[in-house]
């Protein structure tokens, strides 16, 4: 059994809950795939990704809402790039790690 380092708080225990639930969804997990090699624009981001414009949006709203995305505006473009490298750590840890398999 893994020990952790400390006892989780009820406010832990909630952060950890929407942290997971913001990386629960597919398309936000692979925006967030291509935004770990550096800031891309949203035209990019929809073209790398085969998403739907709307989607994208919708996905860059709710990632940069909760801390995760920073966004900055160039002329008529808006770029987006990770500012929480947590969640690189988490998927890392999550992808390559056997237990879970």
């Amino acid at each position: 059994m893994i020990k952790t380092e400390k006892k989780f708080t009820d406010k832990d225990i909630e952060n950890l809950a929407l942290r997971f639930r913001i990386l629960s969804e597919p398309s936000r997990l692979k925006i967030l795939s291509l935004l770990f090699d550096g800031e891309m624009c949203v035209g990019d981001i929809i073209e790398s990704s085969g998403l739907l414009q709307s989607n994208v949006s919708k996905q860059l709203k709710i990632l940069q809402s909760n801390g995760i995305l920073e966004c900055r505006q160039q002329g008529l473009k808006r770029y987006y790039r990770v500012s929480d490298f947590t969640v690189l750590k988490i998927c890392n840890l999550l992808c390559t790690t056997d237990e879970f398999i």
